[in-house]
C-alpha cells in the first residue's frame, strides 16, 4: 500500500490493489467500498487508475450483474507495464523539451551559450542514462 503513496497515488489506490490482491475471489466495487470504508468516488477513481496501470482487470462472473475486479498477480508484469506506460512516456516528454532547450541556447547571448550548452548536455546525459536504466530494468523483469 505504501508503494502507491511513494508514487504519489492516493492511499485508496494502494488499499484497493492490496485488497484485490489478497482476495481469493473477484470483488465488486460495492464490496471494495464496504471493506475499505471508502466513498464511491474514491473507489471509482482508484479502480480507474489501477486499470490504466493494468494492475486490476474486470472479470466476468456468470450470473452476476455487477462488474467484478481482480488484481494482476504477476508483480513483474505490473512493474514492467508501469515502467513502459508511465516512466518511458515521461522520458519521451523530457527528451522533446530538451530538444526545445537546445534550440533556445542558439538564441541566447553569445557569452552565455557555452555554459548553457553544457547544462543542456548534462540534462540530455541524465535522460539518456535513465532511458538505459529503464531498458535494463525491462530486461530484468521479463
Amino acid at each position: 500500500m505504501r508503494a502507491g503513496q511513494i508514487l504519489g497515488l492516493p492511499k485508496s489506490v494502494g488499499a484497493i490493489y492490496g485488497l484485490l490482491y489478497l482476495s481469493p475471489r473477484p470483488l465488486t466495487m460495492e464490496e471494495i467500498m464496504g471493506r475499505l470504508r471508502i466513498s464511491l468516488g474514491s473507489a471509482s477513481q482508484g479502480l480507474r487508475q489501477l486499470r490504466s496501470f493494468k494492475a486490476v482487470r474486470p472479470i466476468y462472473v456468470p450470473g452476476a450483474r455487477r462488474e467484478h475486479f481482480e488484481a494482476e498477480d504477476q508483480i513483474r508484469k505490473l512493474i514492467g507495464s508501469f515502467l513502459d506506460d508511465e516512466v518511458a512516456a515521461q522520458l519521451d516528454t523530457a527528451s522533446e523539451r530538451l530538444g526545445g532547450l537546445a534550440k533556445l541556447v542558439a538564441t541566447a547571448p553569445a557569452a552565455d551559450r557555452p555554459w548553457l550548452r553544457q547544462r543542456v548536455e548534462k540534462l540530455e546525459s541524465v535522460n539518456a542514462n535513465a532511458r538505459q536504466l529503464l531498458t535494463l530494468m525491462g530486461r530484468f523483469l521479463t
